[in-house]
């Protein structure tokens, strides 16, 4: 049997990078971290560290076996925090990520929410591109995400819990003076002639935009691929093509830009997932509850 211990012990060495560097962090002695180490590789029966090297690497077993120990560690901690929740000795806490676009519009009037009504709560807030966060949420590193999907994206190969929050259609945006400018609407077939900005090969927002295109029965010309809203709208507000956005997205809008509806826009719908077999704590269902209230205050298309 392999000890939560030990496996703690690697993975402050993997993640620090030096025995020194772990031990600091564990408040342990350097030959302490050794010994445990030395101890788990016996319980391994086969070598983990790579020692000699600088930055200190893990060898392929002590890769494999950081991949579950992030997982057992995970699971352990979580049944600290529920067992100190039944027994009111926890002050609570939560761990919130978000696509970009979530973190700088809805994220902040959440978290400014859940910290009026929950100030003994440790929360912790990070940022991730939609493919990274249900990695993170399978490592068991997050307690929550907002997410986005849509058909022309994969579903996710691990169990969710899903609480929807908003349906987020696009929207063309187009510079100042483009003869679609002052149009009440425009259907996506009209696009087929247009430069296109935005939308990097490989990428969500990419797949997105390439879906709804083909289903219009073209392929987009783009001439400038970026995942980065703001950088998109730079490029059409100087004149060099058109694109689509997310209305989450177009919040704040540059100068010299025009927003157009279209008649049969890509929708994105955006919810607030967690790992099914996770625990779900007093603190992430009252996040649940606030992050619904703030994405009704938005001026996206809310769900029901």
């Amino acid at each position: 049997m392999l000890d939560p211990r030990r496996l703690r012990v690697l993975r402050e060495v993997a993640t620090r990078g030096s025995f020194s560097a772990a031990a600091e962090a564990l408040a342990f002695t350097q030959s302490a971290v050794s010994q445990q180490v030395a101890a788990l590789e016996r319980e391994a029966g086969t070598r983990l560290v790579e020692r000699g090297v600088r930055p200190v690497r893990l060898t392929d077993a002590g890769r494999a076996l950081l991949a579950h120990a992030e997982a057992v560690l995970a699971h352990l901690e979580a049944a600290q925090q529920e067992l100190g929740e039944i027994a009111g000795l926890r002050r609570g806490r939560l761990r919130l990520a978000g696509f970009p676009t979530a973190v700088g519009t809805l994220v902040p009037r959440a978290v400014a929410r859940f910290h009026q009504r929950h100030p003994e709560v440790g929360l912790t807030v990070l940022d991730d591109h939609g493919q990274g966060l249900i990695p993170r949420l399978a490592r068991w590193e997050l307690d929550l995400a907002i997410i986005y999907e849509h058909p022309a994206l994969p579903e996710p190969d691990v169990e969710l819990e899903r609480t929807q929050l908003l349906e987020d259609p696009f929207d063309l945006v187009v510079p100042d003076g483009h003869p679609l400018a002052g149009r009440s609407s425009v259907a996506l077939e009209e696009l087929a002639d247009q430069t296109w900005i935005g939308g990097a090969p490989g990428s969500a927002y990419g797949a997105i935009v390439l879906h709804c295109c083909r289903a219009a029965g073209f392929d987009p010309r783009i001439a400038f691929g970026s995942d980065d809203y703001n950088a998109v709208q730079a490029f059409v507000a100087v004149g060099l093509g058109v694109t689509v956005l997310p209305q989450l997205a177009l919040l704040f809008v540059r100068p010299g830009l025009r927003r157009v509806r279209l008649t049969t826009p890509p929708v994105r719908q955006i919810t607030a997932a967690r790992l099914a077999a996770s625990h779900r704590s007093v603190a992430t269902a009252s996040m649940l509850s606030i992050l619904k209230e703030t994405a009704e205050d938005s001026n996206v298309r809310t769900v029901g």
